[in-house]
């Protein structure tokens, strides 16, 4: 059966882009949603859906609000993927550049190309909610005059024609995705034990001297590694934290261990998910 992935987005937008390299070598269909708080509330109405989710970007750091999204939900992790973000200047064929007057796209696409629309100082910036959006509401109101900042997946996919390819000020702009999906789906999608070699947990600590110490001296002596950890205050709870964290391991039994080892030590522990660690695109 086919795979349906929902995204944040529409259509040709990162997400889309991300889901489609991610299940290469399928078939899948995606299912737009305005936010990712839509995006939670569609995957909990259909057991038999998957979700593609930023959770961090190289250069604006962890997305909290997704991080607690997924805690809050039942949802399992299946998966990562690890996405160059390139962005380009695409507008309504037969137009250059210098015939311009806007650029439309997500505010943080805009601030990540800055020098380069800098240099352009007849486009006139202009938010949007989405990169992907700005390229579609271009072409299906045939805007002349006004350019996306975009992929060029979404380009393509709307008839635009690519100015400017990599105007991104910093091209180490990278993004993780999860893939996450109900807890049944989740078990029948699990790989074999010898080949998870990461998951994803989240924990409370004692408000006690030491205790997040002592928590990462046992997965130090387990061999782990955490390749992030990521604290969030506890609403209500004054100078309480919950963490996030990412682990990596070689051994899956010495993660197994490590784990139980912690548990008499810590509060409140997910397992958000174990799955096969991603190589791509670094």
């Amino acid at each position: 059966m086919k795979k349906r992935v929902t995204i944040q987005g529409v259509a040709g937008c990162y997400h889309d882009a991300a889901a489609r390299k991610y299940f290469a070598d399928e078939d899948i269909d995606t299912i737009p949603c305005e936010s990712f708080h839509d995006m939670f509330e569609t995957l909990s109405d259909d057991a038999s859906l998957l979700g593609i989710l930023a959770i961090e970007n190289t250069i604006a750091g962890s997305l909290l609000q997704n991080h607690e999204l997924l805690r809050k939900s039942h949802m399992q992790i299946v998966g990562e993927y690890k996405m160059r973000i390139s962005h380009t200047l695409a507008a309504l064929p037969g137009q250059t550049i210098d015939e311009l007057t806007e650029v439309n796209s997500h505010p943080m696409a805009l601030r990540q190309c800055e020098q380069f629309l800098h240099r352009h100082p007849n486009l006139k910036m202009i938010e949007a909610f989405d990169t992907a959006g700005s390229a579609k509401e271009i072409a299906e109101k045939k805007l002349m005059g006004h350019a996306a900042v975009c992929g060029e997946y979404a380009a393509e996919l709307y008839g635009l024609n690519v100015l400017q390819r990599e105007i991104e000020t910093n091209r180490r702009n990278y993004t993780r995705f999860l893939i996450i999906t109900d807890p049944l789906m989740a078990a029948e999608m699990a790989p074999p034990e010898t080949d998870i070699n990461k998951a994803s947990i989240v924990f409370t600590t004692p408000h006690t001297q030491g205790a997040l110490s002592k928590v990462l001296t046992i997965f130090s002596f387990y061999d782990i590694n955490l390749s992030k950890i990521q604290s969030m205050p506890i609403v209500g709870r004054e100078w309480e934290y919950r963490f996030y964290a990412d682990l990596t391991f070689d051994s899956y039994a010495r993660y197994r261990q490590s784990i139980e080892a912690v548990r008499p030590l810590i509060n409140d522990l997910r397992i958000l998910g174990e799955y096969t660690e991603c190589k791509n695109e670094i």
